[in-house]
């Protein structure tokens, strides 16, 4: 399938555009404004659609015309899958003819040494040791100088924030600027240096980076990470996304559905269900990803027609859900997402709120509060690449004590995608955002 895009002043009028050219044979990914409309000129709004590679094969034969490389966008998931199994068969074949080709081929025996015997040059290399010796005793004398400084540098600042009474010692200057840089509470920074001022062994004060270490261990205990387990069937899974408007659930739930039918070790049949009929383009944007990946899709536009959508899908291994964002204020469309869960009670749903990482604590706190009746039961954090501070993140994360079950970091589908973990989450605090570090999932 390919994509083109169309732009037109009104989107019926891009719509015109694309039945011109394609009748009824194209597919609605997105609709939206990109341009506002001025006193100097127009409101732009694009439309984006997908056509079948045999369609556009046609009309280019009959036109004589190609597509333009930039109106074209290929997605090739399933290929992708289809190669990777293929390499990891090839993987197992090479290491199976290595295996018998170790037991058929006899060892040889390595020709034996000839004896060597250098001369005495300790004589002449011995003023070269003495050399080398100073010369790392002075390194180790510049690092702890430099050390020194820092420290210097860190309660100097230190004495600038006026952090309430907390006697912070000079080699914990450091982490205690950076944490608060990240955004952190305020609060929770200081009961968090507290406790590791009471607990943490003053063998290991010796410097900043034996404090830092110390701290990030601490720092990590106290994320709750929901583990990713592999699904013992005949058992199910029904995840529902929930959330305000534009954090990305649509795009989390296509990168999971990716997830769970191709790239995990065990290959799960995904099923995929929308609530979503408010927004311009939802149903088609899910159900082109559903497409792409030869996955069912069922559209639910009333609460007592949910059960039975679940029944349509109960061949699969999971179900995940895309619901309509709105604002945590608008308590009609989230009293609307609750009724449909209480349609099917007999269904044990996974509520997953999914967050992005670019909010201020109390905008986390207010959405959280909001969604809360519907049972959240984990956190998806999204736009993990788009902020250097993640402190506010982790202060939420802290106070409201729900586990964090994946990470998005990117909008590429589906690999921008991780399973939570501590480690990176707070090496990205501390350090910075850095894709590198994915290595570690």
């Amino acid at each position: 399938m390919k994509l083109f895009t169309y732009a037109g002043e009104t989107p019926s009028e891009a719509l015109k555009q694309v039945e011109s050219d394609w009748g009824g044979d194209a597919l609605v990914v997105s609709n939206k404004q990109i341009r506002k409309k001025t006193l100097g000129q127009n409101a732009q709004y694009e439309i984006v659609v997908g056509v079948e590679d045999e369609i556009v094969a046609k009309k280019v034969e009959s036109k004589s015309a190609k597509p333009s490389e930039n109106d074209v966008v290929r997605i090739q998931i399933s290929d992708t899958a289809k190669e990777i199994e293929k390499i990891i068969k090839m993987a197992e074949l090479t290491d199976e003819l290595k295996t018998k080709t170790a037991k058929q081929v006899a060892p040889i025996e390595p020709p034996t040494p000839i004896a060597y015997k250098p001369k005495d040059r300790s004589t002449a290399i011995a003023p070269f040791k003495e050399q080398a010796a100073d010369l790392d005793k002075l390194n180790r004398e510049i690092v702890k100088l430099a050390d020194r400084v820092k420290l210097i540098q860190n309660a100097l600042w230190e004495r600038t924030i006026d952090p309430k009474n907390l006697a912070i010692p000079p080699e914990f200057a450091e982490i205690y600027r950076v944490s608060r840089q990240s955004g952190m509470n305020a609060e929770h920074l200081d009961a968090i240096m507290r406790l590791t001022l009471e607990n943490m062994p003053l063998g290991m004060r010796q410097n900043s980076e034996t404090v830092r270490r110390f701290f990030n261990v601490l720092l990590r205990k106290m994320i709750p990470v929901r583990i990713e387990s592999r699904l013992s069937r005949p058992n199910k899974k029904v995840a529902m996304l929930v959330g305000p408007t534009g954090v990305g659930k649509t795009t989390s739930l296509a990168k999971l559905a990716a997830r769970y039918a191709y790239q995990l070790q065990d290959k799960y049949k995904v099923g995929i269900m929308t609530v979503d009929t408010y927004r311009i383009g939802a149903v088609e944007q899910l159900s082109y990803y559903a497409k792409m990946m030869r996955l069912g899709i069922e559209t639910v536009r009333d609460p007592m027609d949910f059960g039975a959508a679940l029944s349509s899908l109960r061949h699969c291994d999971i179900i995940l859900i895309d619901t309509a964002g709105s604002s945590q204020h608008d308590r009609e469309k989230i009293a609307r997402i609750q009724q449909f869960l209480d349609a099917e009670k007999q269904t044990s749903i996974d509520v997953s709120l999914t967050l992005s990482a670019t909010s201020k604590l109390e905008d986390l706190r207010d959405i959280y509060k909001n969604y809360s009746p519907l049972g959240i039961d984990t956190i998806i954090v999204t736009k993990l690449d788009e902020t250097g501070a993640l402190g506010a993140l982790f202060s939420f994360i802290y106070e409201s004590q729900k586990p964090v079950s994946y990470l998005s970091i990117g909008q590429e589908v589906p690999d921008d995608l991780i399973a939570a973990n501590a480690d990176y989450f707070i090496a990205c605090l501390l350090d910075g955002f850095d894709r590198t570090r994915t290595s570690v999932q």
